[in-house]
């Protein structure tokens, strides 16, 4: 038990040099990127890649992450107003990915018209789209791209509908308890079940991600070193297969919708656990504060939102 301690703190204060050495020298994870140290030889800027991949799912990564969190929660509980400025901005990065993103349901359902009209009544078997420069595909393509639409809206309305209070809660106590009770349950639901659930998913779907973008693929038990040595021989392979002969081919994209899901729900953990601390320090009279809801226009709608 003590080692594990002396590791935890010790972990703690080093992620504090580590993210002041990422921050000051970000040729050596960062010079992958186009245009962004192009001058740096190649052999180097593949080993940049292969950091940027080591440190993305690594324990230094998480131990940065939380100690940041550690070190805005101290400022949040000296100073309220700041902890409210970080709910503000929190929720506010939610809503707004959110309020756009959401407008893919619209598109998904346009898209899905075309194509039935395009199949069905004019009975061609591809769809093309631009001026100059057309983009055509076939219409299995476009069918199967509905998909991408659909996890546009999962993944990243997903903690804006949090936050407008869209989600179904189903409980036995929470409904039944004082104020200040649930509260408490709110804050510990962040801490306990949404932080490390987006820790987890984080850490699978990662090297998820890059499996299928580089090779050699990436494993999650692959030490720095190793990752280092495969670097000479990394190259871009990202995956382009579709279920179907003609089918949708960036299925890639939903590993990296998969990863910025989970980085939204960690953000929103942090929101969350910080409102609900503070309106359980303020009472009743901050429930709600600066809480930016949408307005539905319709009562029944309203009622049905408040009840969920």
């Amino acid at each position: 038990m003590l080692d594990f301690i002396v590791w935890f703190f010790t972990n703690i204060f080093r992620a504090l040099y580590n993210v002041f050495y990422a921050v000051t020298h970000p040729d050596l994870w960062l010079s992958w990127v186009p245009y962004i140290n192009q001058s740096i030889p190649e052999v180097e800027q593949k080993q940049a890649l292969m950091r940027f991949v080591y440190y993305g799912g690594s324990v230094e990564f998480f131990f940065a992450i939380f100690a940041a969190f550690i070190v805005l929660t101290i400022v949040g509980l000296l100073n309220n107003r700041f902890m409210w400025g970080c709910v503000q901005l929190l929720e506010g990065f939610a809503n707004s990915v959110g309020r756009v993103f959401a407008w893919a349901g619209l598109i998904m359902v346009l898209q899905q018209i075309v194509i039935i009209f395009i199949q069905r009544i004019f009975a061609r078997a591809e769809i093309s789209m631009g001026f100059g420069m057309s983009f055509s595909k076939d219409i299995s393509w476009w069918a199967e791209e509905l998909k991408f639409y659909n996890a546009l809206v999962v993944c990243l309305c997903c903690t804006y509908t949090f936050v407008q209070g869209g989600h179904v809660r189903v409980d036995l106590v929470y409904s039944a308890v004082k104020y200040r009770t649930k509260k408490v349950i709110d804050m510990f639901g962040a801490i306990l079940f949404m932080m490390p659930a987006a820790v987890l998913t984080w850490m699978y779907g990662w090297y998820f991600l890059w499996r299928h973008l580089i090779t050699p693929k990436p494993s999650a038990s692959d030490s720095l070193d190793r990752l280092i040595t495969k670097a000479r021989a990394v190259r871009w392979n990202v995956e382009t297969i579709g279920f179907s002969p003609n089918g949708f081919n960036a299925y890639f994209l939903f590993k990296i919708l998969l990863c910025a899901f989970t980085a939204m729900v960690f953000l929103q953990a942090i929101a969350f656990f910080y409102r609900s601390y503070l309106e359980w320090k303020g009472g009743p009279e901050a429930e709600g504060k600066y809480l930016d809801k949408d307005v539905l226009g319709d009562e029944d709608a309203e009622l049905v939102a408040d009840i969920h």
